[in-house]
């Protein structure tokens, strides 16, 4: 087994991680405080080909691979975590399902400009009632004529404000259950199609989470993505690959916080000398780092098996459980090592305390990758 990255990757890494301090690392604390959608970092990323990487080039992307996302996504979400899940949700839920399952039309209108960063997109599978449970979906899809006309709501979606394009699920058949659902394309502006809550959330404060409203809302029959009653498995490979970016997003956020933990401890100074000479200190930094390489590893994992074409449900589930509680447990120490610096927003770990906690619930929580994972174990 091969752990060094391609030349290709090296660059990347470099290019990202240039991009993350020298842009967007300066206008983290501001993004987060003032609850502000960094526009002017999205549109870089989309000149810098961060926002379709894995889509080929001749369909609007950067033709990269899934390693490459990874590495690239850490880095954003080590400066700003808000800023990496918009990068997140745009490449792996909305550019992903549509680069698998789009008509050539639909490749030339709807993904070429999502994956070029010319729009944004949102994914709007969970509802008031259908989190965890995706199969309890109420929205409906209604043929009618050259039309579908869907009515329903979703929640919490991520670019949800902002988006132009999105995947939207909808029940087409309720008697069929989980083979009832579809997939559909939904642009912004669309009558029937509107804007409804916006979340005020604990973290990710730069990033929108907002409520889909659908009132009779009338979109092309050429809007279906996929076919009729594919979208409950359209939507599980989707979150499958998601999955993997939100383990690249946690990943960032613990890091920053490891790094500001190992500062402080070489700079504070209690007892005539640095609280990095002190065991209790060590044993919380060799656990931090233990924790991030380990879940870093199962990432990469991951990342290469979808690569590779392969059945990855099992290691993305892995790759996100241990990457999302590394991240929560490592700010947690983070604000330990810092104590009462810790605490306050004058320093960065309390942002990332704030910020990791999202990864261990969406795109599948903490108890639904344990499930995931034991399935596979148990079959």
């Amino acid at each position: 087994m091969i752990f060094d990255l391609t030349d290709e990757q090296k660059m990347i890494q470099d290019m990202a991680r240039d991009f993350a301090a020298k842009e967007v690392a300066p206008k983290a604390a501001e993004i987060d405080k003032n609850h502000r959608y960094p526009a002017e970092l999205v549109a870089k990323m989309a000149e810098l080909g961060l926002m379709g990487m894995m889509v080929p080039e001749d369909q609007g992307g950067a033709g990269m691979d899934t390693v490459s996302y990874v590495i690239a996504l850490e880095e954003i979400s080590a400066a700003c975590a808000s800023t990496g899940v918009i990068m997140s949700v745009n490449n792996s839920l909305v550019c992903d399902p549509l680069q698998r399952n789009c008509t050539p039309e639909q490749v030339e209108k709807f993904l070429k400009p999502l994956a070029s960063g010319q729009k944004l997109g949102c994914f709007g599978l969970t509802e008031p009632n259908a989190g965890s449970d995706a199969a309890g979906q109420k929205t409906t899809a209604v043929p009618d004529g050259d039309s579908w006309v869907l009515n329903g709501s979703k929640n919490f979606i991520t670019n949800g404000n902002e988006a132009d394009t999105a995947i939207v699920f909808a029940m087409t058949d309720k008697e069929q259950g989980t083979r009832g659902i579809s997939a559909f394309v939904v642009e912004k502006g669309t009558p029937g199609f509107s804007i409804g809550k916006l979340e005020d959330k604990l973290g990710i404060c730069g990033s929108s989470t907002a409520e889909l409203v659908f009132e009779d809302c009338r979109i092309p029959k050429d809007n279906l993505l996929g076919k009729v009653g594919e979208g409950f498995k359209i939507a599980m490979v989707t979150l499958d690959g998601g999955r993997i970016g939100i383990a690249s997003q946690a990943l960032g956020i613990a890091r920053a916080a490891l790094n500001a933990s190992k500062q402080h401890a070489l700079d504070r100074v209690q007892f005539g000398k640095p609280i990095a000479r002190l065991q209790a200190i060590q044993w919380m930094i060799a656990d931090m780092a233990t924790k991030l390489d380990s879940a870093r590893l199962l990432a990469y994992r991951a990342a290469y098996l979808k690569d590779k074409k392969v059945r990855f449900s099992r290691e993305a589930a892995m790759a996100k459980l241990a990457a999302s509680e590394a991240a929560m447990w490592i700010s947690t120490k983070a604000i330990q090592v810092l104590g009462g610096y810790g605490y306050t927003k004058e320093y960065p770990v309390e942002r990332n305390f704030r910020d990791a906690k999202i990864t261990e619930i969406y795109e599948g929580t903490s108890e639904i990758m344990r499930l995931v994972i034991a399935m596979s174990e148990l079959s």
